[in-house]
Formats: structure tokens, C-alpha cells, sequence
């Protein structure tokens, strides 16, 4: 018989109340407004989100990469392990106690990446991180969205605070030369690729796994000189929302 699931801590936010559960040692779900945002037993499409955007800095002197947000830090061990001890990471979440969870019940699932000294936590709004840097000239060298909402055909083609035109023209302007915007989704975007590649950047999309649930992460790189990319491979779509 399977354990029943206990309710750790939780809180009441504009979406509804946000709760962390455990069932078992390594068994965790996170839920807003009584629907699961997140599963420890399925995030297969948040490390490839993380890997596949940081991959080509490797051997960066001092990369510098911003993630939003950090759900149960999985997107950000995907991160951290892609990068060299000089590495300067962001994180931009909404809620601090998701980042109290991920430095306490959940620090286990990802070898502390929360607390790993690489990594700032700003409990800020992503769109206001992206716009207050690409006005610094602070520049990132990727930036990776893995939201609860990731860009969808309901999405304000230009005004969409995240995924429309302007918000993407913010972030290619946050951007360094060959820096990548990564972006989890739940289903195939068509206009968001149309979107990315009108702003310059040359676009590749994967749905990783071979069974199950299988979502979509976006990745969109700048080149990294002369002038815009206008073409990217696009491939494939998902549906479903339990994160895997």
C-alpha cells in the first residue's frame, strides 16, 4: 500500500496555497492551489533544460547565468554541473519559501545546489532581473526560464511579459554575444520560435525522453558576432503538465 502524503509546510499565495509534501525518504511534491507543479520522481525535462543550455561554457572563464525559478533546484544542478568554480549564477525566485525548502527538506535531491557558493538567490520577478540588466550592461551568458508557465499559443504575441516580442528583445539585450535563452514548455510553441528567430537567435527544440509525459525546452542562441540568425532547427512538441 503506498504511504499517504504528509504536508511539510505550505503558504497561501495569488495562485492559491503552495504546499511542500513528502511520502517516503526521497518521495516530494510541490502543489499551488492543489494541483502538482513539481515532482521529485519526474524532472528529466528540467535537467536536460539545465544541461543543454549551459553546455558551451564549459570552459567560460567567468560565465554568468541567470535561472528562474528554482522549484526543487533541479534545472539548477543541471546548471552548476555544466559550469567551471569561477561561475556566477542567478536565481530569480517569486517565493522564499521555496528557496527555504530547497536549502532544507529538498537540499538532498540536488547535493545542495541551493546553498552551492556559485549561486545568488533574488526573490524578484524574472521579467524585472532580465530588463534591469539588459539597461546595466550586465550581461548574462545564458539565461534559463523553467516556470510553472512556459510560452503557449494563448501567449500575448508582443506584450507576454516573458515570451512576446518586447520581453524577448529584453533578453537578447541581456544577452552576451553567443549567450543562449533556454526555456521549458509544456506543449510546442510554434509562434514563440517564430518569435526568438525574428529577434536574431537561431532556435533548437527537444522533447527528452523516449516515454511518459514529454515536454519541450527551447534553446536559443545569439551568434556571436556580425549580424542575426534567421533560421533554427525546430523539432518536435509535448503535452501534459506533471514536470518530467
Amino acid at each position: 500500500m503506498a504511504q499517504p502524503w504528509q504536508t511539510l509546510d505550505s503558504i497561501v499565495t495569488k495562485d492559491g496555497t503552495l504546499e511542500l509534501r513528502q511520502r517516503g525518504e526521497r518521495d516530494f511534491l510541490i502543489t499551488v492551489g492543489g494541483l502538482v507543479l513539481m515532482n521529485s520522481s519526474a524532472h528529466r525535462s528540467e535537467v536536460a533544460l539545465g544541461t543543454m543550455a549551459c553546455s558551451h561554457l564549459k570552459n567560460h572563464p567567468v560565465p554568468r547565468v541567470l535561472v528562474a525559478g528554482l522549484g526543487m533546484g533541479y534545472t539548477l544542478r543541471a546548471v552548476l554541473d555544466e559550469l567551471p568554480a569561477s561561475a556566477r549564477v542567478v536565481v530569480g525566485e517569486l517565493n522564499p519559501v521555496v528557496l527555504t525548502w530547497c536549502q532544507g527538506p529538498l537540499a538532498e535531491l540536488t547535493r545542495g545546489a541551493a546553498a552551492d557558493p556559485r549561486v545568488t538567490v533574488a526573490i524578484a520577478d524574472v521579467a524585472d532581473l532580465i530588463r534591469n540588466s539588459a539597461s546595466s550592461g550586465e550581461r548574462f551568458d545564458a539565461v534559463v526560464l523553467d516556470l510553472y508557465t512556459g510560452p503557449h499559443a494563448r501567449s500575448h504575441k508582443r506584450d507576454d511579459p516573458l515570451y512576446g516580442s518586447r520581453a524577448i528583445e529584453q533578453t537578447r539585450a541581456a544577452l552576451n554575444p553567443g549567450g543562449v535563452f533556454a526555456v521549458w514548455g509544456e506543449n510546442y510553441d510554434a509562434g514563440f520560435v517564430e518569435r526568438l528567430q525574428s529577434a536574431g537567435f537561431t532556435v533548437k527544440s527537444d522533447r527528452p525522453g523516449r516515454g511518459g509525459l514529454r515536454h519541450v525546452v527551447y534553446v536559443a542562441t545569439l551568434p556571436m558576432s556580425g549580424g542575426d540568425a534567421r533560421q533554427g532547427g525546430i523539432r518536435g512538441g509535448g503535452r501534459g503538465r506533471s514536470r518530467g
